[in-house]
């Protein structure tokens, strides 16, 4: 890890040891199959052995982890199988929120949801990456937040969690970036314009390329 990409030195509690390893996981900072080493962990953030279990319990909890008797916590991996049914059921919970919001949106959300994604194109404008990252959560944090079904935007939540290691492939690709920004801006229309049939595709079409590129890194030979 550079010391560009570390954070401010200072005492952490368990939930944001979890928070930045999350973080530099969908940003690719941390690799699938990574061990995530406590020692290292509680240098880097200052923090106590308990802290740092505590944070990777959470992360294994999150889906982000897995935690191996006697060896340790490493970051998940996917199996190509393990991908497509993982983004079968994100498909089916994110379209059907998209077809259940109320249209034409109140004018005060769709406020809001410009601003979010106005930040989003600046983090992309200035490079930024956990500006990125954050803005894109934000975007689609506001945007299934339009639908009443709570229970429907938590399970949409918590599977895309889950997905932070298969979007590290595309997170830093300037390529994607543009194309997510362009994909959400049409969001954003189709809300103005009350067309939910398009909302609901472009939801379902935004999941396409980080699930391919992940697909294609599983297939690749190993290198040597």
């Amino acid at each position: 890890m550079t010391a560009e990409h570390a954070p401010d030195p200072r005492a952490a509690s368990s939930g944001e040891v979890t928070d930045l390893l999350e973080e530099e996981i969908v940003l690719g900072l941390r690799y699938p199959r990574e061990r995530l080493v406590e020692d290292e962990l509680m240098e880097r953030y200052a923090a106590k052995r308990h802290v740092v279990r505590s944070a990777l319990k959470e992360l294994e909890t999150r889906g982000l982890a897995v935690r191996r008797p006697n060896v340790g916590a490493f970051v998940r991996a996917y199996t190509a199988k393990e991908v497509h049914d993982i983004y079968a059921v994100r498909e089916l919970l994110e379209v059907h929120c998209a077809r259940t919001i109320g249209l034409p949106a109140p004018p005060r959300a769709l406020e809001e949801l410009v601003a979010v994604q106005r930040e989003h194109d600046k983090a992309i404008d200035a490079g930024d990456l956990r500006g990125v990252v954050r803005a894109n959560t934000a975007f689609h944090r506001a945007l299934f937040a339009l639908s009443d079904n709570e229970a429907l935007v938590g399970d949409i939540a918590r599977h895309a969690q889950m997905t932070h290691a298969i979007r590290s492939v595309t997170a830093t690709s300037p390529q994607f970036q543009r194309r997510s920004q362009q994909e959400h801006w049409t969001m954003i229309k189709a809300l103005e314009d009350a067309d939910t049939a398009l909302l609901a595709e472009t939801c379902r079409a935004h999941l396409i390329p980080s699930r391919d590129a992940y697909l294609q890194r599983v297939a690749q030979p190993p290198a040597g």
